[in-house]
């Protein structure tokens, strides 16, 4: 039968189940990335479940996220990230190295091969051919550790590509189309594939931009062909050697369809404060702005960065407007410097920063009060820039150069002159000094702790019934960002879960965390609405509301990795069967489910109850069987103690 590149890529690396959308498959994993924001409790974890080296054919540990040195917490946690990687067999990505993503991509992404990240855009690498997947970060060290991942199959999307992108039209604007038409749940249990004729004028670094945003779409991975683009990528990264065609068969079949005429789209942008309110540059040009930041995993590559210079090239941004240059990568930059774009950026007044990833979660270049941003980036959830009343639009690094000259929102169209091409050279400046490799095995190391670095918290199993008040109701899309903060004020202490967890919700309600630790040791509940935890991977989300005492959390719908994460950290997700239960529930009503653990073991129908109101609302339970005994036990880490590991394979 005909097969297109996901079930390829599935069918691989299939170790259990079957290829019938909804089932679970476990599937074999080849690689793993992790980064400091997550990758402290990654390395954490995999010393709790006791192995002595990872069981994968590479795993790379970059420091990409904490990059403000304000005090020792951060560095410390370099040093205990760096004795990590020697002592379990992992490269070392140094601090300043640059984005986890993009330098995946040049040094250690595969055709054909899988990758799952503590980081929910390390989709980015199916832009090779990969099949990459963002999960929590506790299944990372699962994986690490030689164990399958497991998931239920994706409905497989094909989405063809026709046309090709006009002037001053970038990739960033065909992920911005697929936004604007699905908005951020539209790819939720979904493989995005994207095939058909307009893919030959897409680079790989174009693919890595759309199929990093994937992640935005909900979907659990972007699937790209490897074809002569990634054998073009791959030989400027001087490793051809890794190249290897996947191609969809011809007759292969989709799940989903959707066409996109990339001749057609015109510079798009998303508003404040979410990813899927897309809207054409030109509804909302005029509109003053503050800063203009160009970088990061959604726009990493040396063109993005080249068609930025030369827009600005030999004139001065507006003097309201901060210009910040985020290189994606430390061999960008050294490009950069090499090829005259850096300096074109430096004389029309840009700001530069280190190659990591900055503004983008936070850590440093917050925007003014109220102020508008045009950012480049991924994401522009509530706060996550750093400022609490932010304004940051997403769009294309050539409607943030166009906007940082005028001092307003502009559309590049109108800059009424002739666009720049950007032809990147065949022959760049390669850096892999910054990269250090796993010390041999049989070698000893110890880890290098810190005074930040705290335990993992002992988690208690599931208590024979459940019973307590609910501190916290929520509404549609709550974002991990709104659950747990990032930035430089909270993910010093990412290696600290009780330090943390003060900041719970704190986006949302100043109160939480004091209110919370009155029932840590009784129990409460969260409620919310649909798409509950969208966004990030991090675990911390789950685990720091676990510790606070969270039982339970009970949505009208889930993000997949957070509900993963509740999972793993023994925290019930329920959903609503009736979502119009959603309303009934109020803060601070008194909810209960007795019997929990033997209802969870009979079937996924669970009945709550509320006590303050006498009534009681039909849930169900979305885990598997696998998960429900985590959540018995209470977490995976538990469950692993408790049953072992698979034995090692050659």
């Amino acid at each position: 039968m005909a097969q297109n590149v996901t079930q390829k890529l599935i069918a691989s690396h299939l170790a259990e189940g079957r290829m019938i959308p909804g089932e679970e498959i476990s599937l074999k994993i080849d690689q793993t990335l992790t980064q400091d924001a997550t990758g402290t409790l990654v390395m954490l974890e995999f010393e709790a479940i006791g192995l002595e080296r990872v069981r994968t054919e590479l795993s790379v540990q970059y420091v990409d996220h904490n990059l403000l040195q304000e005090d020792f917490k951060n560095s410390d946690d370099h040093l205990f990230l760096r004795s990590a990687c020697k002592k379990f067999g992992l490269w070392y990505s140094r601090p300043g190295n640059g984005v986890s993503h993009p330098v995946h991509m040049e040094r250690f992404g595969v055709p054909g091969k899988t990758l799952l990240g503590s980081d929910s855009h390390t989709c980015a690498a199916g832009a090779l051919g990969m099949l990459a997947i963002g999960a929590g970060g506790l299944e990372v060290a699962m994986a690490m550790a030689g164990e399958p991942f497991s998931v239920n199959m994706p409905k497989i999307w094909g989405v063809k590509l026709t046309g090709e992108l006009p002037d001053w039209v970038s990739a960033k604007d065909v992920i911005l189309e697929m936004l604007r038409r699905h908005d951020v749940d539209g790819g939720l249990g979904k493989i995005i594939e994207y095939y058909g004729p307009g893919l030959k004028s897409l680079s790989a670094m174009d693919r890595h931009v759309i199929a990093n945003m994937g992640a935005e779409l909900g979907a659990t991975s972007s699937v790209f062909p490897a074809d002569d683009a990634v054998r073009e990528f791959l030989y400027s990264q001087g490793r051809l050697g890794a190249f290897r065609e996947i191609l969809a068969d011809e007759g292969a079949l989709y799940d989903e369809y959707e066409e996109i005429d990339l001749s057609e789209l015109e510079p798009l942008i998303a508003l404040p404060s979410s990813p899927g309110k897309v809207v054409p540059v030109r509804e909302v040009a005029g509109r003053e702005i503050y800063q203009a930041y160009i970088g990061s995993s959604a726009n990493p590559g040396l063109r993005d960065f080249a068609v930025a210079a030369l827009i600005v090239d030999g004139k001065q941004v507006h003097d309201r407007v901060s210009f910040d240059i985020n290189p994606a990568s430390r061999q960008i930059l050294e490009n950069m410097m090499a090829m005259g774009i850096l300096g074109k950026l430096i004389h029309a007044g840009a700001r530069l920063h280190q190659a990591g990833c900055g503004g983008c979660i936070g850590m440093g270049q917050a925007p003014a009060t109220g102020r508008i941003s045009l950012r480049t980036v991924p994401r522009n959830f509530p706060g996550r820039s750093g400022t609490k009343e932010d304004q940051v639009y997403l769009c294309s690094p050539e409607t943030a150069a166009a906007s940082a000259l005028t001092g307003v929102i502009t559309d590049p169209r109108t800059l009424h002159r002739e666009y720049p091409h950007f032809m990147e050279p065949e022959n760049i400046i390669l850096n892999i000094g910054m990269l250090i490799p796993p010390a041999p095995a049989g070698e000893r190391f110890d880890l290098e702790k810190g005074p930040n670095i705290k335990p993992l918290p002992d988690l208690e199993p599931l208590p024979d019934a459940l019973e307590g008040p609910v501190l916290l109701k929520l509404g549609d899309d709550v974002s991990t960002d709104e659950i747990m903060p990032a930035g430089a004020k909270v993910l010093p202490y990412r290696s600290n879960i009780p330090a943390i967890s003060r900041f719970v919700f704190s986006q949302i309600d100043e109160t939480y965390y004091d209110r919370a630790m009155a029932y840590q040791q009784l129990g409460s509940f969260v409620v919310g609405g649909f798409n509950y935890g969208q966004g990030s991977s991090r675990e911390h989300a789950a685990l720091a509301p676990r510790y606070l005492g969270v039982k339970a959390v009970i949505a009208k719908g889930f993000a997949r990795i957070h509900l993963q994460n509740l999972s793993n950290f023994g925290i019930l997700p329920l959903i609503f069967v009736d979502p119009d239960d959603w309303r009934r529930i109020d803060q601070d009503d008194r909810l209960s489910i007795p019997d929990v653990r033997n209802a969870i073991r009979k079937g996924n129908s669970l009945q709550v109850l509320n006590l303050s109101k006498n009534e009681a609302y039909e849930t169900r339970h979305p885990m598997t069987q696998a998960e429900v005994e985590m959540v018995l036990a209470g977490s995976l880490i538990n469950r692993v103690k408790q049953k072992g590991l698979s034995p090692a394979k050659p």
